[in-house]
């Protein structure tokens, strides 16, 4: 369990860093021309911005907490926040009648979901 708990958190880290860099680095015109990314229309700069920020944050905190043996409550904690975050996903990609990027917002949440579960409870770092 521990392992498949390291490969959530990997693979939920990498989608993390990914969007991350595209909403941080990325100017927002470009990102509204792309498929999933017409919500920016409707969004500040500095929005789309903090979300990439955020996701960068994340990719950190899902990873390096446990690597470094340093605050490793703080997987779990990125995690509920994720779900949150992809709660929120779900919304803005539903109301845009995307139901496919829901779908895969749905899978980065299932994740994120068995991340938490798994490191709050049973399979925590401190047992």
């Amino acid at each position: 369990m521990n392992v498949a708990l390291w490969i959530a958190a990997g693979l939920l880290s990498a989608v993390a860093l990914a969007g991350g860099i595209s909403k941080t680095f990325i100017p927002k015109g470009k990102l509204a021309a792309q498929h999933g990314g017409e919500w920016t229309e409707g969004a500040s700069a500095g929005f789309v911005k903090s979300l990439g920020i955020l996701e960068l944050l994340a990719a950190v905190g899902l990873i390096l907490p446990a690597v470094l043996d340093i605050a490793p409550v703080m997987v779990p904690v990125t995690a509920a926040c994720w779900i949150a975050l992809m709660v929120g996903a779900m919304i803005t990609h539903g109301r845009l009648g995307q139901f496919k990027l829901v779908l895969v917002n749905a899978v980065y949440l299932a994740l994120a979901v068995f991340i938490a579960w798994g490191r709050f409870g049973s399979w925590s770092f401190g047992s």
